[in-house]
């Protein structure tokens, strides 16, 4: 038999088997807190860490002049950092509320489970505000929606937080883990409704879960987006890089101090070409009392710079910021007048204003000779009969002048243009041919988009016989069409800013410029922006679309040049309501019908430029509801023209200051005069002024702008999201109703009655 080991042996066995696992255990300690300190350091430091977004800083948006148009201001605003408040909540009751939703999971309608985020502020936040008198109403379906999908994104529940809600929050501690007072810059748009149709507004971006970098932050505070216009077109430029805060947390979850903070860089700031006193001008120029529905464009003929453009009714985008209320988007959606839309980018059919197309269509015709070389065919001194009338296939154009009982007679290709005939311009047409005036329509521009910066901009229709077998192919371009397109009716459709831009050409001696808009963008510190190729992103250099000279010589424009000045300066021209003393005009009136959205519309037109000699402005002034383009539109561009004269010359100081948003009541009224800017009188109609064209023939349908980008809509209160209670009023009791043992082990109770957590706030978090 083995003997056993002694007691001593088994005793040194078993104290070397306890110094092993030691010797072990200092090793794995040593191995953990000496070799791999430094990690297990800084992953300590994270969890303890909380790094907040912080919003980039636009750039600003101006004129060329630098005059400020949008800039930054600092806006208050009460946030809840809902993770914190679902943390407060669980450590002080132990559990959480949960609701049941609906979510789409592979294709599939499914049940999913989360915390009842509204029964959880309702009970754990929204008493402690009431008693304060800072509880406000707030909508707990867009509360419980951003909990679920926008978890680390601060929800917004009160904006353009006062001052004397600011000091409240300071003189009291409201005791609440994740409410917090937060700054954050908006936009200001600082003359109001000036320049809204241009600039646009912004907003917060649609999907925020899909940015990029939203992994990167325990809390984020997104860029708003540009949402229209200007803001939107170039926020790549105006978008800043954001800032980076990171706090440091205590155990239970309080924010105790800033570590560190990386501010927020501000991005490119854009210049326009507007000139703001100009663009002013234009705009209380069109705030006359009896218009409605009104443009205006200035444009400098020599680079195509968009000096001003107007449009009535507008809107303030400062509605727009930080949010707008779903009844102020209503609001601008359901107004008949559409305030949205800029109708100076819009369509609509141009009647006489389009003879000067029509003209140059004629002049630039091509005939060959019997040896074979091309010539003029000389249009400019082609005649033709007015005799009230005339006929093409079934159907009969009448004459303006018809209804007045009367004729031109035989007329010449200026005198036509003074008097406006239309007779002439039917035979002229048809003379002509459509593929000419289609020729000289494109190099102008009517038909083709403009790259300006707009997001909505229609670039009309110039009909023709190639545009009709594409637009439709089971019609036939005839005479009559011909007949139609030439007086500005029929199929053609233009905007006021292609008009403008067309008399600009005509102005300048024959070049077509591209309209700019957008004049250069610049860093904060002065220099040009690039774009991704390293190359100057805006150039500030004017670009030519086409050339006028390469259809026509100067001596064949001239004669459309003399045309012009005779509808202003001569006795019988149609458009003598624009003579301004001390400064040379010339320009052509207009007067068409059309449909707006199923209704019957007048449209009054009058376009021009000056001084005839040497041009320096071209203007064009459009007024729907308007029946003669001499006695509604011609006022509002001379009223404009003579305003930026005496400015120049220094008789008139414009004060540029915020301008409300132009509105009319009745803005479907129709105009037959329009009141004298400066007299209490009215304008009479001129005995020579033409009224609609295109007698007997359909109405050309408008093309309106758009003006429905989605912005930020802050969603109405509902029944969940009523404060109930009175100010001061005092929390009830809690009943107790855990058994002896619950209460023995401290076990919290299922059922809790309306608790408030009572732990610090962390405020700061953002």
């Amino acid at each position: 038999m083995a003997s056993r080991p002694s007691t001593e042996l088994r005793l040194i066995f078993f104290g070397f088997l306890i110094l092993c696992g030691l010797g072990a255990l200092v090793a794995k300690l040593w191995w953990e807190q000496v070799a791999r300190g430094q990690m297990w350091a800084k992953k300590i430091a994270s969890r303890s860490e909380v790094t907040v977004r912080i919003p980039s800083v636009r750039g600003e948006i101006r004129d060329r002049n630098g005059v400020t148009l949008v800039a930054n201001r600092a806006s208050y605003e009460v946030d809840f950092y809902l993770p914190d408040m679902v943390r407060g909540y669980r450590r002080e009751m132990g559990f959480t509320p949960k609701v049941e939703y609906l979510a789409t999971v592979k294709q599939m309608k499914t049940k999913q489970k989360v915390e009842d985020i509204v029964k959880i502020v309702n009970e754990s936040v929204i008493p402690r505000l009431n008693e304060l008198d800072l509880a406000k109403d707030y909508n707990s379906e867009h509360l419980q929606k951003h909990w679920r999908n926008d978890t680390l994104v601060p929800f917004t529940y009160e904006e353009e937080v006062n001052f004397a809600t600011i000091a409240k929050f300071s003189e009291h501690n409201v005791g609440l883990p994740g409410v917090d007072i937060s700054v954050r810059p908006v936009r200001q748009y600082v003359y109001g409704a000036l320049a809204a149709h241009l600039l646009g507004y912004v907003g917060a971006p649609l999907d925020i879960n899909a940015l990029p970098d939203i992994s990167q932050y325990t809390f984020y505070q997104p860029d708003v987006d540009g949402k229209s216009q200007i803001e939107a077109t170039m926020d790549k430029f105006l978008r800043g890089t954001p800032g980076k805060r990171v706090l440091r947390r205590s155990v239970k979850g309080v924010i105790e101090s800033e570590e560190s903070l990386d501010p927020p860089k501000p991005g490119d700031n854009v210049y326009l070409t507007l000139d703001a006193r100009i663009q002013y001008i234009v705009e209380q120029a069109l705030r006359h009392p009896q218009l409605g529905r009104a443009a205006a464009v200035v444009v400098d003929p020599n680079n195509g710079d968009i000096l001003a453009m107007g449009s009535v009714p507008s809107f303030d985008p400062n509605v727009f910021i930080p949010s707008v209320s779903a009844a102020e988007w209503r609001k601008l959606n359901t107004d008949p007048a559409v305030p949205l839309v800029s109708r100076a980018v819009s369509a609509f059919p141009p009647g006489s204003t389009f003879k000067i197309v029509t003209a140059l269509g004629g002049l630039s015709k091509k005939i060959k000779e019997k040896n074979g070389d091309e010539v003029s065919a000389r249009m400019e001194n082609a005649k033709f009969n007015c005799p009230g009338g005339i006929s093409y296939g079934d159907h009969y154009f009448k004459c303006w002048i018809a209804d007045k009982h009367g004729t031109h007679g035989t007329v010449g290709l200026a005198d036509a243009i003074r008097v406006s005939c239309d007779c002439f311009f039917y035979q002229y047409g048809n003379a002509a041919g459509m593929e000419n005036i289609d020729q000289v329509g494109k190099i102008l521009g009517y038909g083709e988009p403009h790259n300006i910066g707009l997001q909505d901009l229609k670039e009309g229709v110039m009909p023709g016989p190639q545009w009709m077998k594409t637009k439709y192919p089971e019609l036939k371009w005839t005479q009559a069409y011909t007949a139609n397109a030439s007086i500005g009716q029929g199929y053609v459709l233009a905007s006021p800013l292609q008009m403008a831009m067309a008399y600009a050409a005509v102005a300048n001696g024959g070049v077509a410029y591209e309209p700019r808009l957008i004049k250069k963008v610049l860093t904060p510190d002065g220099h040009p922006a690039l774009d991704d190729n390293g190359q100057v992103a805006v150039p500030e250099e004017p670009k030519v679309r086409g050339d006028l000279r390469s259809v026509v010589t100067k001596e064949q424009l001239d004669v459309v040049r003399h045309g012009l000045w005779m509808v202003v300066n001569e006795a019988g021209g149609t458009g003598g309501k624009a003579r301004i003393k001390g400064i040379t005009v010339a320009g052509k009136t207009g007067s068409a019908q059309a449909t707006d959205r199923g209704k019957e519309d007048m449209i009054a037109w009058f376009c021009c430029f000056a001084p005839f000699e040497k041009p320096r402005y071209a203007i064009c002034a459009m007024v729907q509801g308007g029946h003669h383009g001499g006695g509604v539109a011609a006022p509002v561009a001379a009223h404009i023209l003579e305003q930026i004269v005496a400015m120049e010359q220094g008789n008139y100081n414009v004060e540029i200051t915020k301008l409300e948003p132009a509105w009319n009541p009745n803005p479907f009224n129709k105009i037959e005069a329009l009141t004298d800017y400066k007299n209490a009188g009215s304008f009479t109609i001129n005995p020579e002024e033409e009224g609609a064209d295109a007698h007997g023939s359909s109405a050309s349908k408008v093309q309106m702008g758009g003006g429905s980008a989605q912005p930020d809509i802050r969603a109405d209160a509902d029944a969940r999201g009523r404060v109930q209670g009175k100010r001061g009023a005092p929390t009830p009791p809690t009943t107790d109703n855990r058994n002896f043992f619950q209460k023995f082990f401290g076990i919290k109770s299922s059922a809790p009655n309306t608790p408030r957590p009572s732990g610090p706030s962390s405020r700061g978090a953002h």
